[in-house]
């Protein structure tokens, strides 16, 4: 969902202009392994009308996820095409979601994961699904600086964090808030 930057401004920044970008957010995020990231690579390289396709399902999924939380937010009904986007990417992924066997046991695997450019989707659609299933999507937020509006889970003890990072939103407001008040003082200590 904040693969936007900038949402809330005129001319928000997009991160993912082309399929490559999605599968090195999908890498980065942890969605996918590098080997997976190298395939489908690869594969878009063959098919780059699909690949553009699937880029645009990953953009209409990313809204959607997105209105979604931000109407659970705001305490808002949820728009019907809006689940039904993430439902219909959760049961495709759900169908290609399997249980192999490893010499220590067994794990999940996604069955054609890096033979299929859909597979980018997956465990986003997933992962999605399951926050919005569990009691954490309680905790969802959304960053209260004024150009942000990306979303958050706020883990926090005291479920009190405004702002999706310290770094970067958490600070800019704070610095601005400190320049708000020395101006404000240096304006009563010079009309005295």
């Amino acid at each position: 969902a904040n693969t936007l930057g900038d949402r809330v401004e005129k001319l928000p920044k997009e991160r993912l202009v082309s399929y490559g970008e999605l599968v090195s957010f999908a890498r980065q995020a942890g969605a996918i392994d590098e080997s997976t990231a190298e395939s489908l690579l690869e594969l878009a390289t063959l098919h780059p009308r699909k690949a553009a396709r699937v880029l645009e399902q990953a953009l209409d999924l990313r809204e959607a996820i997105y209105r979604i939380f931000a109407a659970l937010v705001a305490e808002k009904k949820t728009a019907k095409g809006d689940l039904a986007t993430l439902n219909a990417a959760v049961r495709d992924a759900a169908e290609r979601r399997q249980i192999v066997a490893t010499g220590r046991g067994f794990r999940w695997r996604w069955a054609g994961g890096g033979t299929s450019l859909e597979s980018v989707l997956w465990p986003i659609a997933r992962s999605a699904g399951e926050l919005l299933a569990s009691e954490e999507r309680s905790q969802v937020r959304v960053c209260d600086a004024d150009t942000c509006a990306w979303l958050f889970v706020d883990r926090s003890r005291n479920r009190s964090r405004r702002w999706c990072s310290m770094d970067s939103c958490g600070n800019r407001a704070k610095a601005r808030r400190h320049y708000s008040r020395k101006r404000a003082s240096s304006k009563r200590v010079r009309s005295s």
